[in-house]
């Protein structure tokens, strides 16, 4: 959530600010979460209800990934990885290549203004 400002800070916009509020709301089961029809459910890489017993089984360490897990990604991306890593893989000697032609090109037309 958020954009990346600097490389330690993040900022939330609005909807993403209500979304965590609303979160908090629905899991304090606040009376206010009720009348607005909220009801807490964990979403993997957003927000997780962990009991106490759970968190004394880690040794009290509280870090979000041991308990939030990584939200499920669907990249519609149905492509085995063998197969895309070789395709990229030709891609970027393709681009290598190409590269190294056009470095030559502009060595050759310096070269050639110099001389």
């Amino acid at each position: 959530m958020g954009t990346l400002v600097g490389r330690t800070d993040r900022i939330l916009d609005d909807a993403e600010i209500g979304q965590i509020a609303g979160a908090y709301h629905a899991w304090r089961a606040a009376s206010s979460a009720r009348a607005a029809g909220l009801r807490y459910e964990d979403v993997p890489g957003f927000c997780y209800s962990a009991a106490t017993d759970e968190i004394r089984r880690h040794d009290h360490v509280l870090t979000p990934g041991r308990y939030v897990g990584a939200a499920v990604v669907n990249d519609g991306d149905d492509e085995p990885v063998a197969d895309k890593i070789a395709r990229l893989s030709k891609d970027l000697y393709a681009r290598f290549d190409e590269s190294a032609r056009l470095e030559h090109a502009v060595r050759a037309q310096l070269e050639r203004l110099d001389g």
